[in-house]
């Protein structure tokens, strides 16, 4: 349990580059070598088909999982932290949206933070709508309730449809 000069923040991560599920590994020792931060909870992985990729793009399917981590950052040193750990992953930014990268990794969920600007919107405004995002989070937080909602990670998961579809790979 977040102590009170902690936070929990929920984390999705993301790689449909290379060796897809060492860049997940690689990412979650960059979320443990940030300052004041350690990790609660690591979800199985799963095999996801893209979401609003281009078109040439639409065969190369992702490596998702969620990483539950307290640290004792503000929101937004956490959110540079986390873009300089990508950095060193070979993120590379610009250019047209969602095109394939080592890792991507979202802050999902602040602790019960909400927020919106021009550097940080929380919770992640589309996480409630992506089975990549819902599934391993419920595995790890079947109750979790993102902040200003009231259905439960399991509920969202159930209203989604089935496609986009996850696979669950390994644990």
């Amino acid at each position: 349990m977040p102590t009170p000069q902690t936070h929990e923040v929920i984390l999705s991560l993301g790689s449909n580059q290379g060796d897809r599920l060492a860049w997940l590994k690689r990412a979650g020792l960059e979320l443990l070598s940030l300052p004041g931060t350690r990790c609660v909870a690591f979800s199985p992985v799963y095999e996801t088909d893209p979401v609003g990729v281009p078109a040439e793009f639409v065969d190369t399917l992702f490596l998702n999982c969620v990483v539950i981590v307290e640290t004792g950052l503000a929101p937004e040193a956490f959110s540079a932290a986390v873009h300089a750990a990508e950095d060193r992953l070979g993120r590379t930014r610009g250019g047209a949206p969602n095109l394939p990268r080592t890792i991507d990794i979202d802050i999902v969920a602040f602790g019960d933070l909400r927020c919106e600007t021009p550097a940080l919107t929380l919770p992640h405004p589309r996480a409630r709508a992506r089975r990549f995002v819902l599934q391993p989070l419920a595995d790890l937080r079947p109750g979790f309730v993102f902040p200003g909602d009231t259905l439960t990670a399991t509920e969202l998961l159930r209203a989604l449809p089935p496609a986009p579809g996850v696979r669950r790979v390994c644990d």
